[in-house]
């Protein structure tokens, strides 16, 4: 089918019109498959089309599809917040639900703002929080998020992200580092008393699936503490079991004041949400945010509960920090026969590598050979970071040993195939 009636806008990694999924795998027209180890950027974590979340979509939309929250509120939609509640540390209670990430972003600043009558944020380098234009200006990990769209919402801060590796640096130096710039920006920029919050990803995403060092995040909650900053931990990419926890935060045992969620949220359905404690949901003015389609939508919330469920009776979770580690350590493997790969790190199947030169240069040319290589074998895999030199693994949560082992078998020929290729 012609392409030519979409909007240029979008990018294509393929231009492959799937008709099945299942699994980890992507079917067209003519039966090839696909592995699809980008789950949509995140989002099917139990898989295309799991039994538990095709039942629920189809037993909820011969009962009931939509019912307007400000004029009704569906049963379902009480339903998940329940279920998330059980899910989150007791004082995290309450819960607000939209249809995207960046609009959950925004929820989460126009809360933090309310709940603080503050007015700034601070977000972190390298950061990705949506495309919308307050998101827009929470985003730094790329120009091209934020291309000839300016000006953008002011008051936003940026702070250096603790990402080590860049820096040449030590874990500890790193984070020492950052902490003390970010003292300083408070000093400097954006005084604490005009500052609503703090919001980071726990591993950071476009710009480099970067998993923020467990002593960072642990002096982002005493300086947000000592300010009465809101520590806000976005969760789009990371969250529902994608780094081996339910929350990626859960590795680092800091309780956020807000939580954002998406992608994975829905197992493919459109869904996004934020959760907080009552007490600050009780600070936002009734009507001064909402929107037609959050928390309305019954079909997509039992789909929702249902993925759910199913990340924890099947332990996809714990799936997760099991493969994540065969994954992890047969990169690092190969990483010893292959010097173009400069790192290899991530949380349960939140995965990257990072291409560098022999000087230690972003090596993006690199990358995209290796990535080329890859979807010559009908391997999906995206790349991110500032500079494209990053190949990212997000492979569905549903994955077994034997996928990973015959994907690292692949990477390893495309590595070869990528080697070969004069610079």
């Amino acid at each position: 089918m012609s392409l030519d009636a979409l909007a240029n806008v979008w990018t294509h990694l393929t231009q492959m019109q799937p008709v099945r999924g299942e699994g980890i795998y992507l079917y067209d027209e003519a039966g090839k498959r696909y592995t699809d180890f980008t789950s949509g950027i995140g989002v099917v974590n139990t898989g295309h089309c799991h039994p538990k979340v095709v039942n629920a979509i189809k037993d909820q939309a011969d009962k009931l599809i939509f019912g307007q929250i400000n004029c009704v509120i569906p049963p379902q939609t009480i339903a998940l917040a329940e279920k998330l509640r059980e899910l989150t540390s007791p004082r995290i209670d309450t819960f607000f639900f939209s249809n995207s990430g960046a609009e959950a972003t925004e929820a989460a600043l126009k809360l933090a703002r309310h709940a603080t009558q503050r007015t700034n944020v601070i977000v972190f380098q390298g950061s990705f929080h949506g495309r919308t234009s307050q998101a827009m200006a929470m985003t730094t990990s790329k120009t091209v998020y934020r291309y000839k769209y300016h000006p953008l919402p002011s008051g936003v801060f940026v702070a250096p992200f603790p990402y080590a590796y860049y820096y040449g640096w030590d874990e500890e130096t790193t984070v020492e580092f950052c902490l003390k710039q970010l003292e300083h920006l408070l000093k400097s920029q954006s005084a604490p008393d005009e500052t609503a919050c703090m919001m980071i990803e726990p591993v950071l995403g476009e710009g480099g699936y970067v998993p923020v060092p467990k002593s960072f995040l642990q002096g982002l909650r005493k300086i947000a503490d000592k300010y009465g900053i809101l520590l806000v931990i976005d969760e789009v990419q990371s969250g529902f079991g994608r780094t081996g926890k339910f929350f990626s935060y859960e590795h680092t045992n800091v309780e956020p004041d807000i939580i954002v969620m998406a992608k994975g949220l829905g197992s493919g359905m459109p869904i996004s949400g934020i959760a907080s404690r009552k007490e600050l949901m009780d600070k936002w003015l009734p009507g001064t945010h909402g929107g037609t389609y959050g928390g309305g939508n019954a079909v997509v919330m039992a789909a929702a509960k249902a993925g759910v469920e199913a990340i924890l009776s099947e332990d996809l979770h714990g799936n997760a920090a099991r493969m994540g580690e065969r994954l992890i350590q047969g990169l690092r493997d190969l990483q010893l026969e292959f010097p173009a790969i400069g790192d290899v790190r991530g949380l349960g199947l939140m995965v990257a590598t990072e291409f560098s030169d022999h000087e230690g240069n972003p090596d993006g040319a690199t990358c995209q050979r290796v990535h080329k290589a890859m979807l010559e074998q009908n391997t999906l895999l995206l790349t991110c970071g500032t500079y494209g030199n990053i190949i990212r693994w997000i492979p569905p949560l549903v994955v077994t040993a034997a996928q990973i082992d015959e994907a690292l078998a692949q990477f390893r020929a495309s590595l070869e195939k990528a080697s070969s290729v004069p610079a």
